[in-house]
């Protein structure tokens, strides 16, 4: 059979596993060397405690006759729904709104098979990769980048934007670790309000906003139930990135121009590709919302965000521009006039530190490089001496 001819649409190689490329190439050449990887955005530290008994609990009690279970309910534990409703939306979204995922990496692979080819999507540039490799393999053939710069205070200029169907807004932003206001938001719930436009909202880094005055949801903005899609995750929330769990958001509310429900249709996607996620890890996702799973996660997330603190004050004295690692777990450091991917391999050869090319992330992403904070502590202090030694 012939190939899908959507994938001879891919860059030659996913951004990650190129740089792991050059890893594996340098170490070949260094066998001795001691990389320090500020890169891939991976939790390092471990489940905090009672989420984990949680998780081991439900385990064992699988392989009892008592404990065992087999397929649950396809939207997700209703328990763990009112959860999320309740203890992240203040119930500004309702329970039945919420859909229980393996993580919003899947999910938004899901949403781009909903949607389908035929829809015309503008994404923030820089911009997380799978937001363009994901449409492109679904077929999609007209994609407008939108550029967000410390000059437009990261937010696109959606007067020049002309009709889209769909919109890719990230906040707290990948790679630049910024975020956006509340009138910000307002301007793209307008925006869409007034062009018919879904907004496809990934809030995965939403509880590292440290401001009160931030939003953390597009659910805070006035209108949003009728023109946005929210994706959150477990991943950087609990150190879920090798348990899996998410969620989205799909309200009531949010219709196609006929007037049928993107709900509905949502949900029969959902329930015909996906079975439902891990009940060990809804279980845990569960005691991840109680008191004292909150007061953990809110622990692993202040480590997380003063290992932030750490490396942008160390970037900043050695004179670099930096942006983000505030209310997020990135710093987007200006390398201006350089290649990002030669600043990437300096930082290799020269300091033995991994980190992410801007360009990576679409073309606004020249010019810049990603730090990430997720690490352990002895290694980002590691790091940050390499620097200063030069």
């Amino acid at each position: 059979m012939e190939r899908n001819r959507n994938m001879t649409r891919l860059k030659a190689s996913y951004l990650f596993p190129e740089i792991n490329a050059r890893k594996r190439q340098f170490l070949a050449q260094h066998p001795e060397a001691s990389l320090i990887s500020l890169g891939i955005g991976d939790t390092t530290e471990p489940i905090p405690g009672a989420i984990a008994q949680a998780l081991v609990e439900a385990s064992a009690g699988m392989g009892s006759v008592k404990g065992y279970v087999g397929y649950g309910p396809e939207q997700g534990m209703k328990a763990l729904r009112e959860k999320i409703a309740l203890k992240l939306y203040s119930n500004r979204v309702s329970p039945d709104d919420i859909f229980i995922s393996d993580g919003a990496k899947c999910d938004i692979g899901r949403l781009q098979m909903l949607f389908g080819e035929g829809v015309t999507i503008a994404i923030q540039d820089p911009a997380y990769p799978v937001y363009v490799d994901g449409s492109l393999i679904q077929g999609v053939k007209k994609i407008i980048w939108l550029p967000c710069l410390p000059e437009n205070h990261f937010f696109p200029d959606l007067e020049k934007l002309e009709n889209v169907d769909l919109i890719y807004f990230c906040s707290p932003n990948n790679p630049t670790g910024t975020v956006a206001t509340r009138a910000q938001l307002e301007k793209l719930v307008q925006f869409a309000v007034a062009h018919r436009s879904i907004i496809l909202f990934d809030a995965a880094y939403s509880h590292y906003i440290q401001d009160p005055k931030l939003p953390r949801s597009i659910f805070e903005i006035e209108g949003a139930r009728k023109v946005a899609i929210e994706m959150n995750s477990f991943s950087k929330l609990a150190g879920f990135t090798g348990v899996r769990l998410g969620w989205t958001v799909v309200s009531d509310e949010l219709k196609y121009d006929d007037g049928t429900s993107v709900k509905a249709d949502w949900s029969r996607v959902m329930s015909t590709v996906f079975n439902g996620a891990s009940h060990i890890s809804q279980t845990g996702g569960c005691a991840a919302l109680e008191s004292q799973g909150l007061q953990e996660i809110d622990a692993l997330i202040a480590f997380y965000m003063e290992n932030a603190r750490i490396l942008k004050e160390a970037c900043e004295a050695l004179g670099y521009e930096v942006f983000g690692g505030v209310n997020a777990p990135y710093l987007w450091v200006r390398v201006k006039g350089r290649n990002s991917w030669d600043v990437f391999q300096e930082f290799l050869d020269r300091y033995q530190l991994v980190i992410t090319p801007g360009a990576g992330f679409g073309p606004a992403g020249e010019g810049f490089i990603r730090l990430t904070a997720f690490g352990h502590r002895e290694n980002i202090v590691k790091a940050v001496e390499r620097l200063r030694k030069g």
